[in-house]
């Protein structure tokens, strides 16, 4: 008797188990915090200067084309952060960048990096809270 018993139970149980946890008919939905994009872990992971910023406060694009300048002048390194803070999208003949968004309209390296610095070097540097 109590081995037909804990049979009953021990398959009960073992029907009950699934991959995702159910509150009635619908499924347990699970929130992740907002601090943890997969982005920005690995970009930190990478120590990329972008990903630097405290959590829970957004950075401006100002602060984090000047954290690019930390970055060794003339180097992939440093274009690859501003193409992290502006992705490129080359064009064919561009004109004269106005902005700094203008940057990622050049299609060869060394002048998007020149454009970018340009802009990056002018900005203000912000008082640090």
């Amino acid at each position: 008797m109590i081995l037909a018993l804990v049979a009953v139970l021990y398959s009960a149980a073992a029907f009950a188990q699934t991959d995702t946890p159910m509150v009635g008919d619908k499924p347990l939905v699970q929130v992740k915090p907002k601090g943890a994009s997969k982005g920005t872990k690995e970009a930190a992971a990478k120590g990329k200067p972008e990903a630097a910023a405290p959590k829970g406060k957004p950075q401006s694009t100002a602060v984090r084309l000047q954290a690019c300048l930390d970055v060794d002048d003339g180097t992939k390194d440093r274009l690859n952060c501003y193409d992290g803070v502006i992705p490129p999208q080359p064009k064919p003949k561009p004109a004269k960048a106005k902005g700094v968004a203008d940057c990622r309209f050049f299609k060869e390296e060394d002048e998007r990096l020149a454009c970018f610095n340009g802009f990056a070097e002018s900005i203000p540097k912000l008082p640090k809270n």
